[in-house]
């Protein structure tokens, strides 16, 4: 079953054009700085004005259907259509997501790699926050908008660390044991970034977060001595969307509703 948890009082009515909300995130998440995997911003145009936006981290069927039981006029995800190597065909799965769309006169605005990287409103800050990491710099420090970042936790052992994460999460998360006793110095990606922890053992991490494991993963843990902890995809990614949903429900004044639909992956 879906979750959600309104962000503004449903009491008035206010209205934002599309155009204005469509301005308003792309100053503020500078997508134009990204090459990413698929087009940020609005990917299919509904309504003209909107009383009431719905956010989540996917834009699947269930999601869809929550928002127009919700009477959404917009949704704003952070996995949206339209990937690179995807079939372009909207047919199928694709095809009937987009129908319903357009059958609600619903706008659909996504934000993927900007959204990671926001330096507040992003899903790497508010995983930090959420975990009590300080932040001291990106996984690259040469990046102007890192994707990941390094910091420090308070002293920790793995098993305590694998205890905070499923009571911050509320998923138990999978250990791959490799680096010391004591982990102080942390790495994290939100989402599928298993592959930077090569690099956050360059940065000389005790350990790294991130929401997915490869088969690779565990050998490339225990030859480079760091901890790996597979948080979830869908977990970690939770955070920013709601934050961004947040800044926009303050900025406007506007109906904003987080729904979350469960993935344990």
């Amino acid at each position: 079953m879906p979750v959600s948890s309104p962000l503004s009082p449903n009491t008035t009515h206010p209205e934002l054009s599309l155009a204005d909300l469509l301005r308003w995130c792309d100053q503020t998440l500078s997508p134009h700085a990204f090459k990413d995997y698929a087009p940020n911003g609005l990917q299919v145009e509904g309504k003209a004005n909107i009383r009431k936006i719905v956010t989540g981290v996917t834009a699947n069927l269930a999601f869809i259907d929550a928002a127009i039981a919700a009477q959404a006029d917009a949704i704003l995800v952070h996995h949206g259509y339209f990937w690179k190597g995807e079939d372009a065909c909207l047919k199928g799965m694709k095809g009937k997501r987009i129908q319903r769309l357009f059958q609600h006169h619903l706008s659909l605005l996504a934000y993927h790699l900007p959204l990671d990287a926001h330096p507040e409103l992003g899903n790497n800050k508010a995983f930090a926050d959420l975990m009590g990491f300080t932040m001291t710099s990106g996984l690259d420090p040469a990046e102007k908008y890192p994707v990941g970042n390094v910091g420090y936790c308070d002293p920790i052992t793995a098993p305590a660390m694998c205890d905070l994460l499923e009571q911050r999460l509320g998923r138990k998360p999978r250990h791959l044991a490799g680096g010391p006793v004591i982990i102080r110095k942390v790495g994290w990606c939100t989402g599928g970034a298993q592959d930077f922890l090569t690099q956050a053992a360059l940065m000389g991490c005790d350990a790294y977060f991130s929401g997915e494991v490869s088969e690779r993963t565990f050998h490339e843990a225990t030859e480079l001595g760091i901890h790996y902890f597979e948080c979830g995809h869908h977990a970690t990614e939770r955070g920013g969307i709601q934050r961004l949903g947040q800044a926009i429900a303050k900025q406007f004044g506007i109906d904003v509703e987080f729904i979350n639909i469960e993935n344990p992956v």
